[in-house]
């Protein structure tokens, strides 16, 4: 018989947060899903032509929207069209979240106690073998940048294990859960989930989506998560009960509930993202510009009067 563990207040605040009873789970009329498509397909139809008509478009090409690209567009957009222009090359601060949802993922599975460093390393071990764009950039890292990989990967997982409390099968818990969605079989909304936990009984919410984060609050977190919860909304017929974003250095939620406007909203988003995206690719719109303090890592800084002048007048405020 094994030994109840013992959970630890942040432990506990986790399964308040996302248990539910029965009596407090939503239903959900099973044509929303129907509806949801619909409202997507007669938004994002007006747009196939658009899609034709971008500067780099080849006949038969699909659009892929994801949290991220909807994320950047829907904030600055020239930063937007710059960091599109350029080519994606995987680094440290973007393989560590593979590496630390991949150990996370081992961890569930873990027969052993599970000691975060040796599921790290367990985790390059096995992403390297792969044949995509991150095995290839693991195989060929310095000893420099697997050691600050190892590093920033392992505090993740640390974090992870001291805040969540062991995730029980019955659970059904789920990491890096995949979401596809087609919309006139040229628009593409996809993504991966950090942590997926429930499930859903008939038209009764039960599942909840989770993304673990580093850092603070920007309010595209939220949107983040509503986005898979729409795409899961679509492909089971029932959506998810709650959405949750975790901050692993804070030990905190910001929990969400779902909820039909909610849905519905995040499809106006969807639509929204994809038409700015079109028309910036097109040369129909110019970008325009949403200064905030992240002007401080756009590469588009130095020729950027609206970026130099918002961070000079914030330096001015905070008396610097």
């Amino acid at each position: 018989m094994e030994t109840p563990v013992e959970l630890n207040p942040a432990q506990q605040d986790v399964l308040a947060q996302l248990g539910a009873s029965r009596e407090e789970r939503p239903r959900f009329d099973a044509v929303l899903r129907h509806e949801l498509r619909r409202a997507l397909d007669d938004g994002l139809g007006p747009f196939l032509g658009l899609l034709d008509a971008r500067d780099d478009a080849k006949p038969g090409d699909n659009m892929f929207l994801s949290k991220f690209t909807l994320g950047r567009v829907m904030g600055c957009e020239r930063r937007f069209v710059r960091e599109a222009s350029e080519e994606f090359a995987w680094s440290v601060p973007i393989a560590r979240g593979s590496v630390a949802h991949k150990a996370i993922e081992l961890s569930i599975h873990w027969r052993r106690e599970p000691e975060p460093l040796v599921l790290v390393d367990e985790s390059i071990s096995r992403l390297a073998e792969g044949t995509d764009g991150l095995a290839e950039w693991l195989q060929e890292a310095t000893e420099v940048e697997r050691a600050e990989l190892r590093a920033e990967a392992n505090d993740r997982v640390v974090k992870f294990l001291e805040c969540f409390p062991p995730l029980k099968t019955g659970w059904r818990p789920v990491t890096e859960s995949r979401l596809r969605l087609e919309i006139h079989d040229r628009f593409v909304l996809s993504g991966k989930v950090d942590l997926a936990l429930g499930q859903a009984e008939g038209d009764l919410a039960g599942k909840v989506l989770i993304d673990l984060k580093t850092g603070g609050f920007s309010p595209q977190h939220l949107d983040d998560l509503r986005f898979y919860a729409l795409i899961e909304a679509i492909r089971l017929g029932t959506p998810p009960r709650r959405l949750a974003t975790y901050y692993l250095d804070q030990g905190r939620f910001l929990p969400e509930d779902v909820t039909e406007d909610l849905l519905f909203s995040t499809v106006a988003r969807v639509i929204d993202g994809a038409q700015r995206i079109l028309m910036l690719a097109s040369g129909q719109r110019d970008p325009t510009t949403a200064p905030s303090t992240a002007c401080r890592w756009c590469p588009e800084l130095s020729v950027c009067d609206d970026g130099r002048r918002y961070l000079k007048d914030d330096e001015e405020d905070a008396g610097w």
